[in-house]
């Protein structure tokens, strides 16, 4: 058939067999989830025959439950997030912020960065496509920072462990540090502190709009979940494992005088440990909630985290490629002054 270049349109509805297969999959979810706590339970202090009390009893439940739990979580979420990000491709994400001015461009990039799909080795080609878009500067960066720092394994694993006014905060928190910081890289007009060749590349034009039916998009968001929980399933239980040592072993007193919110100096100590560390939320935040457990501050982990997932270095030697020093340094000094001010306002407000 020959491409007349209308729209085709797709069909809208569900069919009843999709329905009753999705019913069935969070029923089986939501049995298994309430089954966690006493199985865990069990597991380490019946079959197993650990004490209560002991240090490797209390390390042994705690990383049989929440191996368990995070996997669910990760899971149930990044299929609904999946689904939401079959209507924002790249393509759609360049047109919707062209045009777009400082301020509303950089909100709109930052909670766009949310839902749209992100990883390092995506920022050289998302940078390019959005510079050959001609949207700012600024915008982009709002883009480029809300969408590593603010991601979905980070906001699922915070609710599992800490509830949803952390992992609330967590995302507000996020959203006004790309926005402003984005809007600061605006104001300061650094496009000279961009590589050459960018600005050479030119731009071909928008890509295929793809016209998905419920049941591609579903098919895509199961992909999604084989593919995200592939990928991070061992640093789930790398982190966790190294959470279980501490929640079991560490004292509380040694983390509360070291990570707590009367050490002043800890939460630039913590940022400056996580830019260069290379981890991602769901090896980081296992580690969160133990320390947190061990009396460190909301503040001052929630730092660390931020500028271990937001500053990975990985992403910024990749940056490196279209950013020339200055810029990447403006860049990297904005985000982590950003994460200090963060964590201080957090031990002071909670």
């Amino acid at each position: 058939m020959t491409n007349t270049g209308l729209p085709v349109q797709s069909k809208p509805s569900i069919s009843v067999k999709l329905i009753l297969i999705l019913v069935g999959v969070v029923i089986v979810w939501v049995v298994a989830y309430s089954f966690i706590q006493p199985l865990a339970n069990w597991l380490a202090y019946g079959l197993f025959g650990l004490a209560k009390d002991s240090h490797l009893g209390e390390s042994i439940a705690f990383f049989l439950y929440d191996v368990p739990k995070i996997l669910l979580l990760l899971s149930g979420m990044i299929f609904l997030i999946s689904i939401l990000r079959t209507f924002f491709s790249p393509e759609r994400t360049r047109v919707l912020l062209g045009g777009k001015r400082q301020g509303v461009g950089n909100v709109l990039a930052a909670m766009l960065g949310i839902v749209t799909p992100f990883c390092s080795c995506s920022a050289v080609p998302l940078f390019i496509g959005f510079v050959e878009s001609g949207i700012p500067l600024g915008v982009t960066f709002s883009f480029l920072i809300a969408a590593p720092t603010i991601n979905e394994v980070a906001v699922v694993m915070l609710f599992g462990l800490f509830g949803w006014k952390v992992a609330g905060l967590y995302v507000v928190t996020g959203l006004i540090i790309a926005i402003m910081a984005g809007m600061l890289i605006g104001r300061l007009h650094l496009e000279k502190q961009v590589e050459d060749f960018v600005w050479q590349i030119q731009s071909t034009g928008g890509g295929m709009v793809e016209h998905l039916t419920w049941s591609d998009r579903v098919q895509r968001a199961w992909q999604s979940v084989r593919e995200i929980v592939g990928k991070v399933w061992l640093y789930v239980i790398v982190g966790i494992a190294v959470g279980a040592a501490i929640h079991g072993y560490v004292p509380e007193t040694a983390l509360a005088g070291i990570m707590g919110k009367r050490a002043r100096w800890s939460v630039p100590a913590a940022v400056l440990l996580g830019v260069p560390l290379y981890s991602n939320a769901a090896g980081v935040i296992p580690i969160v909630s133990a320390l947190m457990e061990k009396g460190a501050s909301l503040g001052t982990v929630l730092a660390f985290m931020m500028s271990v997932v937001g500053l990975s270095l990985p992403e910024m030697i990749i940056l490196r490629r279209v950013l020339k020093p200055k810029l990447l340094a403006i860049f990297i000094a904005i985000l982590a002054a950003a994460f200090i001010l963060t964590g201080y306002l957090f031990n002071i407000i909670l």
